[in-house]
């Protein structure tokens, strides 16, 4: 536990690493950072936080110390010492003179310039959200509710990496986590314990992967199954058919937007009849950044900013005079304007003109339109509102989601 700032501990004449690794970790969890990257380059080491999904540089380390910081960081995460060469993985659990504990995850890689490492700070809060916290919209928020309801049947959670997906489902978990139900978890990794669930961590080298894993969970007689991710045709058969016989399956796929899932399914192979038989729900999300409730004040649209935003495609258009927020920067945001993350999101719904388009194999084009006429929101339009309730900025949303 660091009893002095990563400033003290590197202006003194001798440097404790062991300190200054504890106050590098302890720095991050003060700004409220998800993730710590050091990064070797030929003159020094450059540790970074990523605060609110944006990376900000924020210390300068000399290159001297880069050895006993790695070797530091590999003891605390039970990694190989005499490993430079090839990746490495691990975790461990910091604690805090008040008691307080946090999970932190380690990637090591090599560079061209020495090892790097990224620290993912998994804090206990993260697990305790509700979909009213994380940002979701009262008609999304029942959308949702209503596809947990069903006993089987997928339910996805879309989007890029970092746009809070196993957020989402660990959410839902804790929603659905009752002592009349089985619930098994495979996953990589497990972020989060959750009480009184069967979480199984995948673990290549010794075969246990996504379609392995599913296979044994099924003869662990479950009710719910949440995949991790479906990164490959056979996790996604094995999937698909999980969902078909009985099971409420719960998992995450990389694409753009809700209605590129389906389709998404289709390309790796997955007939069109099991993927209308068994979609709930298609989540598509990203994390948008907070205005700062210290430093948040009025905006209003200018005719310039009208003309600009004209182009965005909106249902209702953003017009002069029209009110917005944003945050004038602070100390407690760190001059940024921004504090916390929310989510902007899109459900879709498989209803029977959904089903029916995934029928003909339609193209994700045409789902997102019958998808708009069944009444979903889409990510910009929701973000929009959100923006207009003062949420977020339109520039968050722009940045985020219009392309």
């Amino acid at each position: 536990m660091a009893d002095r700032k990563v400033s003290e501990i590197l202006a003194s004449s001798t440097v404790s690493i062991i300190e200054l690794v504890a106050a590098i970790v302890e720095e991050a969890q003060a700004r409220h950072a998800s993730d710590i990257h050091i990064d070797p380059s030929r003159d020094g080491l450059r540790v970074r936080l990523r605060i609110d999904g944006v990376l900000h540089e924020v210390f300068q380390l000399p290159k001297n110390i880069h050895a006993e910081i790695i070797a530091r960081v590999k003891v605390l995460a039970g990694m190989r010492t005499d490993e430079h060469q090839s990746t490495q993985d691990g975790r461990f659990r910091y604690n805090f003179k008040n008691g307080d504990t946090l999970d932190i995850r380690v990637s090591i890689a090599p560079t061209y310039q020495g090892e790097n490492v990224v620290l993912r700070l998994l804090s206990d809060n993260a697990a305790n959200h509700t979909l009213d916290m994380l940002g979701f919209s009262a008609a999304d928020r029942q959308k949702i509710l209503t596809a947990i309801k069903r006993p089987y049947g997928m339910i996805l959670s879309t989007g890029p990496t970092g746009s809070g997906k196993t957020t989402t489902l660990y959410t839902l978990i804790k929603m659905l986590n009752a002592p009349e139900l089985s619930i098994v978890t495979i996953e990589d990794p497990i972020e989060y314990a959750v009480e009184k669930v069967e979480q199984i961590q995948v673990n290549a080298r010794v075969g246990l992967t996504f379609a392995n894993g599913l296979r044994s969970i099924l003869r662990q007689d479950p009710n719910i199954i949440m995949v991790g991710e479906i990164r490959d045709a056979e996790t996604a058969a094995i999937a698909v058919n999980t969902a078909l016989t009985g099971h409420l399956l719960l998992s995450t796929l990389h694409t753009n937007d809700a209605a590129t899932t389906l389709p998404r399914l289709l390309d790796m192979g997955i007939d069109a009849y099991l993927v209308a038989s068994t979609i709930n729900i298609a989540i598509g999300q990203r994390l948008v950044r907070k205005i700062c409730t210290n430093c948040k004040k009025q905006s209003v649209i200018t005719k310039a900013a009208e003309e600009t935003l004209s182009a965005v495609p909106l249902k209702t258009p953003v017009k002069q005079g029209d009110i917005f927020y944003s945050g004038a920067g602070c100390e407690a945001c760190g001059g940024t304007g921004y504090s916390g993350r929310l989510c902007i999101s899109e459900v879709l719904v498989a209803d029977n003109a959904i089903r029916e388009a995934i029928l003909r194999k339609a193209s994700a084009a045409d789902l997102r339109k019958i998808a708009i006429v069944s009444g979903m929101t889409t990510m910009l339009e929701d973000g929009f509102a959100k923006a207009r309730a003062g949420g977020t900025t339109i520039e968050e949303i722009l940045r985020v989601v219009y392309e």
